[in-house]
């Protein structure tokens, strides 16, 4: 039998736990982590060195300083795992052409590429600091995704048990996922600063948080406050269980 308060807990926990889970994975596949506004492409008096950096940007090999140039350029969006361009649908055309979203994917080997002390010049050694800090901020999302999953399944096979012994591991999956969602977002938020000091941004451009960020940076706290509820329902209910088995043999 199991109180109307550790219930309520759970349920409450449960839903938490889903918001998060959806957040974070909304986050992870969507690539506004980070924003750049730069003058529109037909305000630009070198509209064809543009275009160069758009079509090298979209067919060209793989390097961070020519897709990042282009994303300062081009009003680009950068998330975990896409990188975007804002682009007119025809180069050539009247100012108010139609601008469309182009967006690449960055595939696994190229998570994995190292960065270097300076962006595109393979010549000035490795960034360790950059490189893992890159690697870190795609890795522990997928991390604290997993924890979910083996939470939910946990917490399914509980319900099919009819136990509340697994709730206090369940707590702590639901924390772990959370604090690897914050250190996803401090690693992110350190690497574009660090970025940043190594390649300036033109003038008249801007960097801004995107809505990507923040939906991962708010599930965060909600994955912790499901982690809450579910270890003070363990807790609670084992005290209460060993208080009513101490009572029975008195």
């Amino acid at each position: 039998m199991v109180d109307n308060r550790y219930a309520t807990a759970l349920v409450i926990a449960c839903v938490l736990s889903i918001l998060a889970t959806v957040y974070l994975s909304v986050a992870i596949g969507t690539q506004h982590w980070y924003q750049y506004s730069s003058p529109t492409v037909r305000g630009e008096a070198n509209v064809s060195e543009l275009r160069s950096l758009y079509e090298e940007f979209m067919d060209g090999e793989f390097d961070e300083k020519t897709y990042s140039d282009t994303l300062f350029r081009l009003n680009g969006t950068v998330g975990l795992w896409w990188r975007c361009v804002l682009v007119p649908a025809s180069w050539y055309k009247e100012p108010d052409a139609k601008m469309v979203l182009e967006c690449r994917s960055f595939t696994l080997p190229q998570q994995f590429i190292p960065k270097y002390k300076e962006p595109g010049n393979h010549n000035s050694g490795e960034d360790m600091l950059r490189t893992y800090l890159w690697r870190c901020q795609f890795l522990l999302p997928l991390v604290s995704l997993g924890m979910v999953v083996l939470a939910g399944l946990t917490g399914f096979c509980a319900c099919l048990c009819r136990s509340l012994a697994p709730t206090l591991g369940i707590g702590v999956l639901h924390l772990l996922a959370g604090l690897c969602t914050l250190a996803t977002v401090c690693c992110y938020l350190a690497g574009m600063d660090l970025l940043h000091r190594v390649s300036m941004l033109p003038d008249k451009v801007d960097g801004s948080l995107g809505w990507s960020l923040y939906l991962a940076l708010i599930s965060s706290p909600l994955h912790m406050m499901a982690a809450a509820l579910l270890v003070w329902a363990a807790r609670s209910h084992s005290q209460n269980y060993y208080r009513m088995t101490a009572y029975r043999v008195a």
